[in-house]
């Protein structure tokens, strides 16, 4: 595996390559992201791999200085999972003057839901996924649904500035009692993560209430965040949304979106001093 940081030596190594496969990460990688590495492999002449950890996405009271880096570990399983080029650009690299242009998606589909809690985060994100495709210039780029609104902004992106890029969005990967793989994971106490599978547990209880015939969607996710609560969560949100625009679907439309495939849950909620995040399709 070939370790490359900076944008003309990236650029230079990949010249030899017509069809490239690009896995964007932030590294402390789990087997979420080696999931997506060998879904990506196949698809491309070169498989790259990027780790930056972008200050752009992260509030002020976020945790950009503390998240989790561990380069030493994220190589090794970088290159066992077939990853050939680890594009990994400092700071000064990849933002070499302010980034003052930036990439703003739309109100009704980036500041909603994360984008209302962590208010521009979306507009972090488009951005610096923009500068990477333009550094890596990849025919395929491949996403975790774990981040179902951010692979929707992704994708919306490369669709509005027609990029040349196909957008693969690879299930979520969980542990055996279905928490989703998280690099956050890591900030769990033990009792944390006993609780922690809770998340994924009140949307699937949400999808059975919608199963059984609940139309009351505001209803059910209210009562649901109660429920929540009462364990000890502070929950952001527990949504259900039409999967096409994130929207909330309209009274008379649950009966019909529930019967094709048409919905999906959508929570956010903190443990502790972790922010975990999760959805399901139904």
């Amino acid at each position: 595996m070939k370790i490359v940081r900076t944008i003309a030596e990236l650029r230079q190594h990949l010249s030899a390559y017509k069809h490239p496969a690009f896995v964007p990460t932030m590294g402390n990688l789990h087997e979420g992201h080696l999931s997506l590495l060998r879904q990506a492999k196949p698809l491309g002449d070169v498989l790259i791999a990027s780790i930056f950890v972008n200050r752009l996405q992260f509030l002020p009271h976020e945790d950009f200085d503390t998240y989790p880096r561990t380069w030493e570990a994220d190589c090794q399983a970088l290159q066992a999972a077939g990853c050939d080029v680890l594009f990994a650009p400092g700071e000064q690299e990849l933002y070499p003057e302010p980034q003052t242009y930036r990439v703003q998606p739309p109100a009704e589909l980036a500041d909603i839901l994360e984008g209302h809690f962590r208010p521009g985060f979306f507009v972090g994100v488009s951005t610096v996924v923009m500068k990477l495709f333009a550094c890596v210039q990849p025919r395929v780029a491949v996403f975790g649904q774990k981040d179902y609104q951010q692979l929707m902004v992704i994708r919306g992106m490369v669709r509005q500035f027609a990029l040349p890029i196909a957008v693969l969005g690879v299930a979520t990967l969980r542990a055996a009692d279905g928490l989703a793989l998280s690099s956050r994971n890591n900030y769990l106490t033990p009792l944390e993560r006993a609780e922690a599978v809770h998340l994924s547990q009140s949307l699937q209880q949400m999808a059975q209430a919608l199963r059984a015939g609940t139309l009351d969607i505001a209803a059910l996710e209210q009562q649901t965040m109660v429920d929540l609560t009462a364990r000890g969560w502070q929950p952001d949100y527990l949504a259900a949304r039409r999967r096409a625009d994130l929207q909330v679907p309209a009274a008379d439309e649950v009966a019909a979106l529930v019967q094709n495939d048409g919905l999906v849950l959508l929570g956010a909620a903190r443990i502790g001093n972790t922010r975990l995040i999760d959805n399901l399709e139904i």
